[in-house]
């Protein structure tokens, strides 16, 4: 039985793979994590048992692929123990579909988080993730981070929003950063958005329902900020919060660029601002628009 953090990072080789690898120094990991790097090579159908293929071209293939494939996770390895020597690192190399097989891995692994890369590089490219991360994403049983980062020196400190709205998913994310380890000087923003919904109708009525219904989004928004900070005392961030009018999508999005965020935490699953019936929508989302790295937090399954 161990207590080690676990990780299972999906490792290609590309700009993007080696990106988030350095990302994991502004993640606030502790120094004892068992992580597994997985890199995934292609897979041929078998041929029949009547067509007798010992030596050929994809045969050949095939094990040049899963060379390959071992050398680019023993790579990720060397530069994982540069930053972090006390981990415990295992290169893997599968042969199939990537998104299929990382997923099969996190289900035998349970990870505490899956890292992938996203391959948008450019401000165009950013609005986009690639369809393995896409799909991790949103099958994942686990927390995922899309780890699109700036690239800090070791130790540099870390500027983290959580997204909060009252939902059990908020609520996860928020306890996800007060247990990491953060260098010193790091921050971090509490940010609350709403929608100003447009009154339905004319006259005194509608504008002073329109009032209350401001009022009481306000009054839920300032006690949900104020639990998420509780949550955070006795850390050694230091903790900010926002409370804007405005989409939740949006206020993150535009909060994380202002502030120049290094991550943005969201639950996987929040409350809407109308009967809070929209699961998933922010999260998503964020994790597609955002230019910084986004950790979706999934509680465990039991």
């Amino acid at each position: 039985m161990t207590n080690k953090m676990r990780i299972l990072i999906a490792y290609d080789g590309s700009d993007c793979a080696d990106a988030a690898l350095a990302d994991l120094n502004q993640a606030g990991l502790p120094r004892q994590v068992e992580a597994h790097v997985l890199s995934i090579y292609a897979e041929w159908m078998p041929a029949p048992a009547s067509f007798r293929l010992v030596e050929t071209g994809l045969t050949q293939y095939v094990r040049e692929g899963e060379a390959s494939a071992l050398a680019m996770a023993r790579r990720a390895r060397m530069v994982l123990k540069s930053s972090f020597p006390d981990w415990e690192i295992h290169p893997e190399a599968l042969p199939g579909s990537p998104a299929g097989l990382i997923l099969q891995r996190a289900d035998e692994l349970k990870p505490d988080l899956i890292v992938v890369g996203s391959h948008g590089r450019s401000a165009f490219g950013r609005l986009f993730l690639g369809s393995v991360s896409q799909k991790i994403l949103h099958a994942a049983r686990g927390t995922v981070r899309i780890a699109r980062g700036r690239v800090k020196e070791p130790g540099a400190s870390v500027r983290v929003i959580v997204g909060v709205d009252g939902s059990t998913g908020a609520a996860a994310a928020v306890k996800a950063v007060a247990a990491r380890h953060w260098p010193g000087r790091s921050e971090v923003r509490i940010v609350n958005g709403f929608p100003v919904i447009p009154a339905i109708g004319d006259g005194y009525a509608a504008a002073a329902a329109l009032a209350q219904w401001i009022a009481d989004e306000k009054a839920r928004a300032r006690e949900t900020i104020e639990k998420a900070i509780q949550i955070l005392k006795g850390t050694e961030l230091t903790v900010s919060k926002v409370m804007k009018a405005e989409d939740a999508r949006h206020s993150l999005i535009s909060e994380a660029q202002s502030w120049e965020a290094d991550c943005i935490f969201v639950g996987a699953k929040g409350l809407g601002a109308i009967e809070r019936l929209v699961l998933g929508s922010v999260s998503s989302y964020v994790a597609t628009h955002a230019q910084c790295s986004v950790e979706v937090v999934r509680e465990p399954e039991e």
